[in-house]
Formats: C-alpha cells, sequence, structure tokens
C-alpha cells in the first residue's frame, strides 16, 4: 500500500535538518509521527496540542550545547573503542541490530594495504514463520559475504510499520536498510527517514533495467530514495474449489461489480459462517481495499489545482462505490459476519476457507492458500479488480515492496547496502539460487509463488530466462495470461494517501454496521476532515 506523507512537513527532512530549527520542532514531529495509525474516527477528534507552546530560548540553547558535546564525546569514545559498540547480534546472527548498525560502527575507507576496512550493516530480515524465505535469505548471505567478507551483517526481523517507524529512527534503531511500500516515498523522504542514493543509483550498471513503473514509485524531484523489490496490481483472489461445491458458476474474467456480488452472495453461507468475500474493514487496509472501487467508477482521491490539493473522493463515483459496499453487507449479506479484518484477518480467513474471496495483491494469498491451507494451484484464481459496468476499466492499486537505505548509516555503510540490496539482480548466481529454492520447496511439497511484477521486465532478456526456470518446474505457480491482461495499475494519490485511508476506514465501518446510515453524507464529512486537517496543509512549491 502506498502511504505518502500525512501532514505537510515541508519537504526539509531529504536536505537534512537546518542548524537553526527549534529542537521543540523536532520534539512535535517525533511526538506526531509516534501516533500516526492511531486516530480517533474523524467525528471524534479534537484538536488537542498547543504548537505555539514554547519553552525559554536561552535554556533551550544551553540545553542544545549540552546535548552536542556529549554527542560529541560518545562519538570519540566510541572511535577510540575502534569495535561496533552497540549492534547486537553476530555475523549472520539473528536479533534486531542496536544503534550503531544503522549510523555506528567502524566503517571507513581503504586501509593502507587496500584491502577495505570492516563495515557493518543489518539488514531487512524475514520473519521468523518465512522459513523458504529466510532458507533464500540465508543462501544470499553466505554468497555476499565471500565476495565482500570486510562485511559483517546483523540480522534485524524488524519490518516497516507506520506505526513505528517514527520511534526506530529517533532511538537510531533502525536497521541500515528496510522495507517499505510504494505509498511511502514522501512520507519517509520529507522526515528524513530515507536516504539519498542517487549518487550509488547512478553508477549501478542496471539502473536502465530496472522495471520503470516501480523504480519511478521513489524518484522525487529527480533524486532517488528506493529500490524495487517487487511489485502488484490489486486483484480479486478466488477460490475455485468452494464455488465448485455451491454449484456457483466461475464468472469471467472480464467480470463486473455485479458479477462479483452475485458470486460472492451465492456462495456465502451466514449461518455456517462462510463468507463470499472479505473486504477488510479494520485497520488502513480498509479505505486501501475501498479504493480500487473508487478508481474503477472513474473516482479520484484528490486533484492538485491552483496550488492547493483537494479532495474529490466524495465524488459520485465514490459514492457508488460506498453503495456497493452497502449491498455486499446489507443486500447479499456476503461478507464476514466479524466483519473488522485486517490484511492478515481477512488473507487467514482465506485460506482457512471462510471467505471465497479476498482483495489483496495476489501472491500473499496464493502463498497462505497453497502452502498453509492446502489448496491445489488450479483451485485459486487471480482475477482483475471487476469494472463498474461491462466494459469499463480493471483498475487496481498498484504497490509492492521497496527497500530504503538509512540515512543515519555512513557512507560506507549505505555503499554495503546498496552493494548487499542488489546483490542479486540480474546475476547467474540468484537463477542457479531461486532454482534451488524451488527444487527444496517441491521437496518439502510447497509452492513457489512469483511476484506478479519484478523489479525487471518480464520481457526483457533476463526476465526470459527467469521464466524458463519457472517453465520446468510444476510447484511454480502460473497467473493466468488471460486474467493478466485485464490488469490495470493505477498509482495511489501522491499526498497523504494513509491519512485518507484512515479516514475512509471510519466511514467504512459505519456502512457495514449500521443499515440506515447516510453514505453521501458520511462522505462529504470524510472528505472535508481530510481536507481541513491534512489537505489545507500541503504546501506545494
Amino acid at each position: 500500500m502506498k502511504r505518502p506523507a500525512p501532514e505537510a512537513a515541508k519537504r526539509q527532512a531529504a536536505k537534512g535538518r537546518a542548524a537553526g530549527e527549534s529542537v521543540n520542532l523536532h520534539i512535535n514531529e517525533v511526538e506526531t509521527h509516534i501516533q500516526l495509525g492511531k486516530r480517533l474516527p474523524y467525528d471524534e477528534r479534537e484538536a488537542s496540542n498547543d504548537p505555539n507552546e514554547k519553552g525559554s530560548s536561552s535554556t533551550m540553547k544551553k540545553t542544545v550545547a549540552i546535548l552536542l558535546a556529549f554527542m560529541l564525546l560518545v562519538t570519540l569514545a566510541a572511535a577510540c573503542a575502534g569495535g561496533n559498540a552497540g549492534t547486537s547480534g553476530q555475523t549472520g546472527g539473528t536479533g534486531n541490530a542496536g544503534p550503531s548498525s544503522a549510523g555506528g560502527g567502524t566503517a571507513g575507507g581503504d586501509a593502507a594495504d587496500g584491502t577495505p576496512e570492516p563495515v557493518t550493516i543489518s539488514i531487512y530480515y524475514p520473519l521468523p514463520d518465512q522459513t523458504e524465505a529466510r532458507k533464500l535469505e540465508d543462501d544470499k548471505i553466505r554468497r555476499f559475504q565471500e565476495k565482500y567478507p570486510h562485511v559483517n551483517i546483523v540480522k534485524s526481523d524488524w519490518h516497516y510499520s507506520v506505526e513505528e517507524i517514527g520511534l526506530k529512527m529517533a532511538a537510531n534503531e533502525a536497521p541500515t536498510f528496510f522495507n517499505t511500500w510504494a505509498t511511502e516515498a514522501k512520507f519517509l523522504v520529507e522526515r528524513g527517514w530515507a536516504a539519498d542514493i542517487t549518487e550509488l543509483w547512478n553508477n549501478y550498471e542496471y539502473k536502465d533495467q530496472i522495471n520503470p513503473i516501480l523504480a519511478n514509485q521513489f524518484i522525487i524531484d529527480g533524486r532517488v530514495y528506493g529500490i524495487p523489490q517487487k511489485g502488484y496490481t490489486t486483484a480479486v483472489v478466488m477460490n475455485k474449489k468452494m464455488l465448485d461445491e455451491k454449484g456457483v458458476p466461475v464468472p469471467g474474467y472480464d467480470w463486473t461489480w455485479e458479477d462479483m456480488l452475485q458470486t460472492a452472495k451465492a456462495v456465502a453461507d451466514p449461518a455456517k459462517g462462510i463468507a463470499g468475500i472479505a473486504p477488510m474493514g479494520k485497520g488502513n487496509e480498509a479505505g486501501w481495499n475501498w479504493t480500487n472501487f473508487l478508481f474503477t467508477a472513474g473516482g479520484e482521491i484528490q486533484e492538485v489545482k491552483d496550488g492547493k490539493v483537494i479532495a474529490t473522493f466524495n465524488s459520485e463515483a465514490g459514492l457508488k462505490a460506498l453503495e456497493l459496499y452497502h449491498r455486499l453487507r446489507w443486500e447479499a449479506n456476503a461478507i464476514p459476519q466479524d466483519w473488522a479484518l485486517n490484511w492478515g484477518e481477512a488473507v487467514g480467513a482465506f485460506a482457512q476457507g471462510r471467505t471465497a474471496m479476498v482483495i489483496a495483491g495476489a501472491d500473499g494469498p496464493i502463498d497462505q492458500e497453497l502452502n498453509q491451507g492446502g489448496m491445489r494451484p488450479e483451485d485459486v484464481l487471480t482475477f482483475p479488480i471487476p469494472s463498474m459496468e461491462k466494459g469499463g476499466p480493471h483498475y487496481g492499486v498498484l504497490g509492492g515492496d521497496w527497500l530504503v537505505i538509512n540515512p543515519n548509516a555512513t557512507p560506507e555503510q549505505q555503499k554495503a547496502a546498496f552493494d548487499y540490496i542488489t546483490f542479486d539482480y540480474f546475476t547467474d548466481d540468484y537463477l542457479e539460487s531461486l532454482e534451488r529454492d524451488i527444487q527444496a520447496r517441491r521437496e518439502e511439497g510447497k509452492y513457489f509463488i512469483p511476484p506478479q511484477f519484478n523489479y525487471f521486465s518480464n520481457d526483457s532478456e533476463y526476465g526470459r530466462r527467469v521464466q524458463a526456470i519457472f517453465d520446468k518446474y510444476d510447484n511454480v505457480y502460473k497467473y493466468d495470461p488471460e486474467s493478466d491482461k485485464l490488469f490495470d495499475g493505477k498509482p495511489e494519490a501522491q499526498f497523504n494517501t494513509q491519512d485518507y485511508y484512515s479516514v475512509m476506514t471510519d466511514v467504512i465501518q459505519k456502512v457495514f454496521s449500521s443499515k440506515d446510515v447516510d453514505l453521501k453524507k458520511e462522505l462529504d464529512l470524510a472528505a472535508e476532515y481530510v481536507q481541513t486537517h491534512f489537505f489545507d496543509k500541503i504546501a506545494l512549491e
């Protein structure tokens, strides 16, 4: 999901903070982002912070001087120690890296004899239950350290969270590089939480072969701040077996809203706790799911007009999309009775056979359905988001995974992190590692689920080599090309997408909980709230 900045941060972060900025501003900024994601419903919020409250200027200056002196002493002490103080874990070890894993350590230039100085980086590492992914990453670590023995690697299984990134950065505890999504580009850049890697990018020999649709999401004002891993267009993933068991015809890929509603209604069995479809109803995921239908109805989240950002999602298209959700809940009775599900809960319900359809990037639900739910590939289908009317567009929110380098890391650590991230890109070693992974999964009775979009173009020479490997194995999930050709990815809004999602989640919860809700009124109130609390605060250059 895409998550640009929730407040106008004046684009100061990417350039570094000026020396004259007040300490109080930074405190307020950190407090703001610590609270991000824990918002009250839009009609219950009250402005309670006082931005004008400031301390004594002279006292503050003294405090700053003392803090700077203390930090200098700590830095000198660490340098004299010559080690990696503060870095938890061992080479290739597990656990979260301490503060020095991003900005400290003994990184430096080449020694007098030409050998590189030791450098420690903490890497984004798969979660404990992602056993296959961990095996693949461990193999990459081994091969990387064979080529770069001076790089000490600490495994960090912290995964990006909007609620936690402010705390991690304030405490200098974020890993040297971490995962994020397309929506986070402006959010991270404007707060100084993503390193400017333009020079590293421009010196990368394969930069022109990177999938431009994905790469462009993290290029802001001509500067590069992130490296794509994979992407997707939001889809509807369907359990065909559930339809077959109830004698419900499988719709064609070029389907409509009405096709989806009638299919969901026919397969649902509320008395048994079986839903036809599980639109997410909790967390910002609910607003994200709904936005796909806003797009297919021809609507937009916002527009830039006369130098201002204007909320436009309370349009006729927005109303039609909200009416669809109301019909799914109250006319078709096709959604879960416990509809307040986030991404993990909705996808989990799909894997457990408690809903026939789920709205998400396809590879996650398919992986859970096949490797945890015991389904066969032919029983799991990937559909584009249905068009509002026959012949209309099948827009799906464009998303994916990117890696961002910590700006607190030293130049040597940033270079080592960039080298690690791109280590397997466009290489024969990766193809060999990929094939070994597929073979190992086959021996364990598990499937490999390719991403919908790779960091490279599928029609490139390298893409064809990857596809040739996929074609050799029956445990590689194959997307239906007839479905794929209908997908039409649409990037999310440029500004405050996450805040918009949060507010729309409140509206969706009212729609699912109250049959008599005034849809137009709630949509207008939501747009007014987003406009006054977020969009009006954006200063466009």
